[in-house]
């Protein structure tokens, strides 16, 4: 399980865009996104962390692995 804090993370849309960009990274890993604690928690099936935190850095936001 590879944990992002993302603090910029403030809404239902946010939360869609950034499955969206892991999902595009990685079609088949497993994403949890708590929005109260701004946590993006995801059960990658071929990316590794480097590749996860830059498809959200792309996306606009700040991911900080935890």
């Amino acid at each position: 399980m590879i944990t992002f804090q993302v603090k910029d993370m403030s809404c239902g849309h946010c939360v869609s865009v950034i499955t969206q960009a892991v999902m595009a990274a990685d079609p088949q890993a497993q994403v949890q996104i708590d929005l109260a604690t701004h946590r993006v928690s995801i059960e990658p099936a071929a990316a590794d962390a480097a590749a996860l935190r830059e498809a959200i850095a792309e996306a606009g936001y700040t991911p900080v692995p935890v």
